[in-house]
């Protein structure tokens, strides 16, 4: 199976899981918090809170997603979650976009089930589907959408949210039908993106895998890597969220958006992708400006860019896949935006 998990190699000089905690990443979080500290140390104070709440509420997907994938190592099952989607794919994109935009996962939260489920050998363009459209739209944002921007918009999103799914995922299957997009986890993350030796070479599945000493094992040391990986992306990713919510103005955001026709549009959808505005946050000041005159398009370009992606969610999901999908991710992103608000705009 292609796990999520951080594997040894020989350039790592055999060095264990507790001693990876000391590498690049830590330390140049680390690096950052100290240096807040000291420059502005109520800021610093803040984000530290900041990150340990975000964490805390992430924590519930980190568990779902690090145990089912762990699980699906452990008993064996793995195989069989991947082969119910062969000869599937066009269906299973279509599955994938409606589920995404039911899903209640912003884009970061979004980061540890993807992980989980291109582990399990769920095939690139379906997960690419969910995670586009998951963080648009979920029921409670479609009814503060409606309640906010009225019931057409929230409509419009939620048709855009799915509309994304299968642009990208579409995409990704045309890509992989001209050889490009394979093995999408990082080296060192995955051992076979599409988990072909495990669908060639099968083991039993044992459900209970407990039962079983070796089971036992693959299951905490898989849960217990992958859970190291993934918190400490997350844990840089919510420190810069909480740097770009503090030194950004969101009044800077606003006047960047403002407009009418399709330019102001193309700038919304820019302007959104590297943002990190809260979702439900978001909805008022895009009200607020339509009412002072920027068109519904460059509205919508700016939710859904910002939806499903931000520089802090960004930096996850460059940790976990390859430069190829990675490039695909935030191009699909901004297209899909684009396209969004301009259709919306039209009608």
């Amino acid at each position: 199976m292609a796990d999520f998990s951080v594997t040894t190699r020989a350039s790592d000089g055999g060095r264990s899981g507790l001693t990876r905690l000391v590498d690049p990443v830590w330390g140049l979080t680390a690096a950052i918090v100290v240096l807040l500290l000291l420059v502005d140390r109520a800021q610093g104070v803040d984000s530290i809170a900041f990150v340990l709440g975000a964490l805390i509420d992430i924590l519930p997907f980190l568990a779902v997603a690090i145990g089912a994938a762990a699980y699906a190592k452990a008993s064996g099952a793995d195989a069989l979650i991947a082969r119910a989607f062969q000869g599937r794919i066009a269906l299973m994109i279509l599955a994938a976009a409606l589920i995404g935009a039911l899903s209640p996962f912003c884009s970061c939260g979004v980061i540890p089930l993807i992980a989980a489920l291109l582990a399990m050998g769920v095939p690139l363009a379906a997960v690419m589907a969910f995670w586009l459209s998951s963080p648009i739209m979920d029921p409670s944002m479609f009814v503060l959408t409606a309640g906010t921007l009225g019931l057409p918009f929230a409509l419009a999103k939620t048709a855009a949210a799915v509309g994304l799914g299968l642009f990208g995922g579409f995409g990704i299957l045309a890509g992989q039908r001209l050889g490009m997009f394979e093995a999408p986890l990082r080296d060192g993350i995955a051992g076979d993106g599409c988990a072909a030796r495990r669908l060639t070479t099968p083991s039993d599945v044992a459900w209970t895998f407990w039962n079983a000493a070796d089971r036992r094992t693959t299951f905490g040391r898989e849960a217990l890597s992958s859970f190291l990986f993934l918190a400490k992306w997350l844990t840089i990713a919510f420190l810069l969220e909480s740097l770009m919510m503090a030194y950004v103005p969101a009044g800077w955001i606003a006047t960047a958006v403002g407009g009418d026709g399709v330019g102001p549009i193309v700038i919304a959808a820019l302007v959104g992708i590297p943002a990190y505005l809260n979702g439900y946050a978001a909805l008022p000041l895009v009200g607020g400006l339509i009412e002072s005159g920027m068109s519904p398009g460059a509205g919508m370009a700016f939710l859904v860019a910002g939806g499903v992606s931000s520089i802090p969610a960004a930096v996850a999901v460059y940790a976990l896949v390859k430069a190829p999908v990675f490039t695909a991710y935030l191009g699909f992103a901004l297209i899909g935006s684009i396209l969004a608000g301009v259709v919306f705009l039209a009608i």
